[in-house]
C-alpha cells in the first residue's frame, strides 16, 4: 500500500454514471441514474431528462426552492433512500462565497452531487524533538466513517455560520477545547476532492486549520461523536496512513497535506509531486460541474 492508495480513494469518479443537476439554469450537482429515476416521482419539482435533471423554474426564490426540495427529500428519507439524516442544512450555490440558491438537508448533499464544505483542525504538539499529532477515533454511531480515525476536530460547514465560528463551535463540542485555546488555530489552506463513496458522490472542499496546543492539553470527547483521542508521533501517523485504511478518507488527505507543510513528508517521497497535485484536484477544470 502507499499514499497513492489514499489519493485514489478520493478520486474515483465515472462521469457516465451521472446526470447534471440544473438549478436556476446552472449545473450545480450530479445525480446517479437511479436517483434520477426516484426524482421522476416528483414532476412538480424536478423534470428528469435522459441526460439531465432540472429543478422546476417555477420556484423563483431561495425560500420557494428550499421548501419544494425539502418536501421531496423528506419523502425520500421516509422511503429509506436518504439515510443518516442530520437536521442540518447546507447551502447550494455557484461558489462558496455566493448567496445560496437554496439550502438542503446535509445527508442529501452527496445524493444530489452538489458541493459540500467542511472544516478540519490538525492539533499537534512538539514532544521529544518531534511533532506529535492528536488523533480522534470516530464514534461507531456516526453515519459516515464509523470507527475511523480522524482529525482532533472536524465538521461539516452548515449554512448560517462562518467558517471561523463553526471551527470554534466544533472545538468545544468535539474536543472540550476552551475558546481561548481554540482561537490560536491558524488557517492552512484547503484540499478538495471528487469521489464516489458507495452510491453517493462527494464533491468537497475542506478548509484546513492547524493548532499547536499546550503540552498539558488533552482533548476530551464531549458530544458523543468521538470515542477516544490518541497522541501519536507524526511518523507513526504517516505509517498508519500509508499501510492501512484506518483513517477516514478525507482525514488522510488533510494529514498528508499537514505533513508536507511541516516537513514530515518531503521530496524524497517518490510520489511527492503527484501527492501535491492530487490534494488540490490538479484536474479540477475537467472535473468541475460548471
Amino acid at each position: 500500500m502507499s499514499f497513492r492508495d489514499r489519493l485514489e480513494v478520493c478520486a474515483r469518479f465515472t462521469p457516465g454514471a451521472y446526470r447534471p443537476l440544473i438549478i436556476a439554469g446552472c449545473p450545480l450537482g450530479r445525480v446517479t441514474h437511479a436517483f434520477a429515476s426516484s426524482l421522476q416521482n416528483y414532476p412538480d419539482v424536478f423534470t428528469v431528462y435522459e441526460h439531465a435533471v432540472t429543478l422546476s423554474p417555477n420556484f423563483k426564490t431561495v425560500e420557494a426552492r428550499t421548501e419544494a426540495v425539502a418536501g421531496v427529500l423528506e419523502d425520500l428519507k421516509e422511503k429509506g433512500l436518504i439515510p443518516g439524516w442530520r437536521g442540518e442544512h447546507y447551502a447550494i450555490s455557484e461558489s462558496f462565497y455566493d448567496a445560496p440558491l437554496l439550502t438542503v438537508e446535509r445527508a442529501a448533499v452527496p445524493y444530489l452531487g452538489t458541493m459540500g464544505y467542511g472544516v478540519h483542525l490538525n492539533g499537534y504538539v512538539h514532544k521529544d524533538g518531534d511533532i506529535h499529532m492528536w488523533i480522534g477515533k470516530r464514534s461507531m454511531q456516526k453515519p459516515t466513517g464509523p470507527g475511523k480515525l480522524d482529525q482532533m476536530v472536524a465538521g461539516g460547514q452548515p449554512v448560517g455560520i462562518s467558517i471561523w465560528d463553526n471551527l470554534i463551535k466544533e472545538c468545544g463540542e468535539e474536543a472540550g477545547m476552551a475558546r481561548d485555546i481554540a482561537e490560536k488555530a491558524v488557517p492552512a489552506g484547503t484540499i478538495s476532492y471528487l469521489t464516489e463513496q458507495e452510491d453517493r458522490l462527494r464533491h468537497d472542499v475542506i478548509f484546513n486549520y492547524d493548532i499547536e496546543v499546550p503540552s498539558d492539553f488533552e482533548p476530551q470527547p464531549t458530544d458523543g461523536e468521538v470515542d477516544a483521542f490518541y497522541l501519536w508521533p507524526i511518523k507513526d501517523v504517516m505509517d498508519r496512513i500509508r499501510s492501512t485504511d484506518d483513517f477516514k478518507y478525507n482525514a488522510a488527505l488533510v494529514i498528508i497535506d499537514f505533513a508536507i507543510r511541516h516537513g514530515a513528508l518531503g521530496p524524497e517521497e517518490p510520489e511527492y509531486i503527484l501527492i501535491n497535485e492530487a490534494l488540490r484536484l490538479g484536474r479540477a477544470g475537467e472535473n468541475s460541474v460548471r
